[in-house]
């Protein structure tokens, strides 16, 4: 039973040999990320359509969740901005944003992310995620960060403007272009030139100025709290809410409420479809960057661990009025390079949050929307990375493809019907891929035991005999090219006596495949042919054995691929021996 508590709460594991040190470390690196997550989290709750306090209350529980079932040190999870547009897309088909409805369809949402995550670490289904290739995973995200910031220009411009998409948020905007606050666009201009600014141009300036590095590039990714102190201050000062510039609000004080998923089955069922690409999207960039992370240490993380992680986080959001939320890539590194040492630093940057929620929520009521828009357009501009279509194109036209029509489809048709696309166009390309195998006529390579394709080296063959590899594992889908490419050799090779099936890169030979080389097998017999196989994988041979396969075949199984062809010369070899000696 311990053994089983330790696997599903790897805090017993680490906990064992917390030390001052550790809670030294964890507590700087916690101090550092709340600082960066206060505005953060009050950004992309905005951005998911959701009132601005949900944002910390995702960021609490869940963290404090995760740090217990998670098994990444250095992990911060919490809203980040792709699941929070996913939020807003899935949301608002079926509710009005601002409602009461709309916040409990987001709880719900989190709620059944979690279940969804949850159920697929306890059943050890991690492994689905890898449908989600890495090309459809970068250009998800650049068309994603598109819309975003497109979608946070309204609030820099001080207009109003509604789409899901790239195409309905640009005529939205155009139409509302004289509708622009100049106060508005002045503190959202300003705001997004000091952000932009502050990534790359106050590290070096402090640094020069005698700061340490790692000091100057925390105070650089704290950027972002600079920004909304001295814009809380001008709107304060100036009395911006009078000049019709949009502020934040009333933000309520306090730790976040206990609330309630709903459960309308017919609300489940809309949620349903989106609720699982968030899960799968959420997984896939908390585990890499935990992955990441990980490797610089030389640990380890568990992905199937990872998903209940991550589920039980999502099902503490939905109790404490939060939305669905994942680890995050900036805040993670911001963690990291802080010295967070142990999940423990999750732990303390919610009871820093807990503290902000109680104390600094009436300071806020001042802070303009446009601040937190710009502090959004910053963050995403850094994940839009075009040279994954370039670097796709001269690689691999099929990734082109994938990548190309997920960036296509979520700009035109949004955000859900982009990554699906991709997916879809991912595994239709696998399926295409390995339903026509590479296939290579081999030959010996001379003064050597090597066989190498006969199109790429200078080998040595034997008309009498022909070598056919096949560099994929056989299945349904290949099973009849494979019969056919086949056919077509041996008809171009009258004088053939024998034809062996190179078998070192196939990994599995399914019912179908196993009944093509019976008809193979046939085929050849009936042409006074002989078939054999060569380099058999353990694995596949024991499965061959099962059947009576080996009992009907007309050759033989060699070892290795050199084996078959010496012993197969020879034979050819002495039995024209034999025939010139009967002609005499």
């Amino acid at each position: 039973m311990p053994d089983v508590l330790r696997r599903y709460l790897p805090v017993l594991e680490w906990g064992r040999t917390y030390d001052r040190e550790q809670a030294s470390s964890d507590l700087l690196a916690a101090v550092i990320v709340t600082i960066m997550l206060v505005p953060q989290s009050l950004a992309y709750a905005l951005l998911a359509g959701l009132p601005a306090e949900m944002g910390i209350y995702a960021s609490i529980l869940p963290i404090v969740l995760y740090a217990i079932f998670g098994t990444s040190r250095a992990l911060a999870v919490g809203p980040v901005a792709v699941v929070s547009l996913m939020t807003a897309a899935a949301v608002g088909k079926i509710a009005v944003p601002g409602s009461a409805e709309y916040i409990a369809a987001a709880i719900t949402l989190a709620f059944l992310s979690g279940v969804m995550l949850a159920a697929l670490g306890l059943l050890r289904l991690g492994f689905l995620a890898n449908f989600l290739s890495h090309p459809v995973i970068a250009g998800f995200i650049t068309a994603s960060g598109i819309i975003i910031a497109t979608s946070q220009l309204k609030h820099v411009l001080g207009v109003s403007a509604e789409g899901h998409n790239l195409y309905e948020l640009v005529v939205s905007l155009l139409s509302h272009l004289g509708e622009i606050n100049p106060y508005t666009f002045i503190i959202g201009a300003l705001s997004v030139a000091f952000l932009f600014w502050v990534r790359k141009g106050l590290k070096p300036l402090l640094i020069g100025r005698g700061v340490t590095p790692r000091l100057a590039d925390i105070l650089a990714k704290a950027g972002p709290v600079g920004a909304v102190a001295v814009t809380i201050l001008a709107a304060w000062l100036f009395g911006l809410n009078d000049k019709g510039v949009a502020l934040v609000g009333d933000v309520p004080q306090g730790l976040p409420p206990l609330t309630m998923p709903s459960f309308d089955f017919d609300m489940w069922l809309a949620l349903a479809g989106s609720a699982l690409l968030i899960s799968v999207i959420g997984f896939v960039e908390s585990v890499s960057v935990a992955q990441t992370l990980a490797a610089k240490k030389r640990q380890r993380i568990d992905p199937d661990q990872e998903l209940i992680g991550l589920g039980a986080a999502n099902i503490g959001a939905a109790f404490t009025g939060g939305y669905p939320v994942t680890g995050g890539f900036a805040r993670s590194v911001v963690n990291f390079d802080a010295g967070a040492a142990t999940p423990a630093a999750g732990a303390f940057t919610a009871v820093g949050l807990a503290i902000a929620s109680l104390t600094l929520t009436p300071l806020l009521f001042f802070l303009p929307k446009a601040t937190l828009a710009a502090t959004i357009i910053v963050a995403v501009l850094s994940l839009v990375d075009f040279s994954i279509l370039k670097k796709t194109w001269i690689y691999s036209k099929a990734d082109f493809l994938a990548v190309a029509s997920t960036i296509l489809i979520t700009l035109g048709f949004g955000v859900e019907a982009g990554v699906t696309t991709g997916v879809l166009v991912s595994i239709l390309i696998h399926l295409y891929k390995s339903s026509r195998p590479h296939m290579a006529v081999v030959g010996q390579v001379p003064g050597t035991e090597h066989y190498r394709n006969v199109l790429r080296h200078k080998v040595i063959t034997d008309e009498r005999i022909l070598t056919v590899r096949v560099d994929e594992s056989l299945y349904f889908a290949n099973a009849r090219y494979l019969e056919d490419a086949i056919y077509d050799m041996i008809a171009k090779r009258p004088k053939l006596k024998h034809v062996i099936l190179m078998c070192p890169a196939i990994n599995a030979i399914d019912m179908s495949a196993l009944e093509s080389l019976e008809a193979i097998n046939e085929r050849l017999k009936a042409g006074g042919v002989s078939f054999h196989m060569s380099e058999v994988k353990g694995p596949v041979m024991d499965r061959l054995k099962r059947t009576d396969f080996f009992h009907h075949l007309t050759g033989k199984v060699f070892l290795s691929q050199h084996q078959a062809v010496t012993e197969l010369t020879g034979k050819a070899t002495e039995g024209k021996k034999s025939k010139a000696d009967r002609s005499a």
